[in-house]
């Protein structure tokens, strides 16, 4: 059995959404450990005033292609940009582009699509599910395809309790639903958006579902593999520990945790937090494109990659790790120490909220009226509920250069590096400067310290200090505090 590394040997690849946060990463991947792989296709599109070409440059130059860059000075010339447009027909993909990509291409991953959650339906339904369907239309005039690998979401499925390995039947066919939601009027389609997605929370889990039985229409004509990952974080092992480039899922989360924004959020200490290393999904993305094109099953296979069924770990005790990482290595002018709880109670949540976000939201934003600015943080508080999953599990078989079996994943460790890596990464912070920021950290707790004996002298004076009930409950209060200390001390002291 050749290895996963030899089979890709000579292959012409198409990639859509290379410039995406997994798209980049599975084209590290391939150049770094499938050197002689002939090309990489890259559909690209023109965004915010960038050309397609400038696109490409940028994403060369980054940090991320380091180690292929010392391997292969020259490893952009195997990158062959092709322009196009997922909301336009036919991808808006040249005719001489089309002849090309038929003629040579052997494998098709599909990573594009939107995330949003608030994405209006039409505008999903559009890149999510019509976009698919016009690639696989591509796909099937393409003379020397092997493998068409889509990738989809653990979470297309959500409204059911346990999810397989298998294409659950929808309620509506996708194609009558397009059809039909072609001549409404936004407002129309957006009036009847709860009833048609049901159960499901948002319109990117419904049409990611939509997405994979479009796919599997199609499987009778094409090698197809699906690719379910839950929560994409920060890379495990490859290229480099903790390689993240984006706000997007616990990212931010983290970020807004270790600069002291959040505070709290409402979730479950002992829910599953079922993130998997970006590295991790790359490489069983591999390894099903080289499976679905040499044992060409004749059904889709579908391959939910998760942690949570076989090496799960909690939000308490992500918590945990993130506030320890960020008070050894904190981020940069932090605007306080970071001390993020997780609360399932829905008092004690709305009580943090209004103490630790609103109420000093609404105390900055009077600062920068005083000053003259435009305020801009009464927003600021957001709320995340992840729930768990049980996803079955499937391991086809380990490889050196392709690892994806997670239970070899060492939580503490990688959620350390997640940290830091946001900090390297997408803060673009120096390390060299952790002294300086712990300085600022020291300097926030003295002002937090001088603030609360204030407040304590305030609160003396104004309520305590005029009535005597409050007095004598004051020094009812001090004098048991003072002699629990005393006990606790004189047992210490016999020990």
């Amino acid at each position: 059995m050749a290895s996963i590394s030899e089979w890709y040997v000579g292959k012409n690849v198409l990639i859509t959404g290379a410039t995406g946060f997994m798209g980049r990463v599975l084209v590290e991947k391939l150049l770094r450990s499938c050197p002689d792989v002939n090309a990489l296709y890259i559909l690209v599109r023109t965004k915010a005033g960038q050309s397609m070409s400038e696109r490409v440059q940028d994403m060369m130059k980054c940090k991320l292609f380091d180690r292929v860059r010392e391997d292969n000075p020259d490893f952009h010339q195997k990158i062959i940009p092709i322009s196009s447009e997922l909301t336009q027909p036919g991808l808006a993909i040249s005719p001489e582009d089309v002849q090309t990509l038929t003629s040579c291409i052997n494998i098709v991953f599909h990573c594009a699509a939107t995330i949003r959650f608030d994405e209006p339906l039409k505008h999903a339904l559009q890149l999510n599910v019509i976009a698919t369907l016009q690639l696989l239309s591509l796909a099937q005039q393409m003379q020397h395809l092997q493998a068409f690998i889509h990738i989809s979401t653990a979470y297309a499925n959500c409204n059911r309790r346990h999810i397989d390995e298998v294409i659950y039947p929808l309620p509506v066919e996708p194609k009558k639903l397009i059809d039909s939601l072609e001549w409404m009027d936004d407002s129309i389609v957006r009036d009847i958006t709860p009833r048609l997605i049901g159960d499901r929370p948002n319109t990117y889990t419904y049409t990611k579902a939509l997405a994979e039985c479009v796919v599997q229409q199609e499987s009778g004509k094409l090698n197809i593999g699906i690719i379910r990952p839950s929560i994409v974080g920060a890379s495990w092992q490859e290229p480099f520990p903790g390689w993240i480039d984006n706000f997007n899922g616990p990212s931010g989360v983290f970020i807004a945790a270790g600069k002291g924004i959040l505070r709290t959020m409402r979730a479950s200490n002992d829910a599953v937090a079922d993130l998997i290393p970006v590295d991790v999904v790359i490489n069983l993305t591999l390894a099903a494109g080289w499976y679905t094109a040499v044992h060409r099953p004749k059904t889709a296979l579908v391959y939910n990659c998760t942690t949570g069924g076989i090496n799960p770990f909690h939000w308490g005790e992500i918590e945990h790790h993130v506030m320890s990482t960020f008070k050894r290595n904190p981020l940069e002018q932090a605007f306080r120490r970071p001390n993020a709880n997780i609360t399932s109670n829905y008092l004690i949540y709305q009580y943090w909220i209004l103490v630790s976000h609103k109420f000093p939201a609404l105390i900055y934003d009077l600062f920068l009226r005083l000053s003259g600015q435009k305020p801009q943080n009464r927003n600021t508080p957001f709320i995340l509920t992840v729930c768990g999953r049980n996803c079955a599990e499937l391991i086809l078989v380990i490889f050196q250069t392709f690892n994806f079996d997670v239970r070899q994943l060492n939580w503490p460790e990688y959620i350390e590096n997640y940290c830091i890596g946001t900090k390297k990464y997408v803060l673009n912070e120096d390390m060299s400067d952790i002294p300086a920021a712990r300085q600022h950290l020291r300097k926030l707790r003295n002002i937090r310290y001088t603030f609360n004996t204030v407040l304590l002298v305030f609160i003396w004076r104004v309520f305590i200090a005029r009535s005597q009930m409050a007095r004598n409950i004051w020094y009812f209060v001090v004098s048991l505090c003072f002699k629990f200390l005393s006990y606790f001390r004189a047992s210490s002291t016999l020990t």
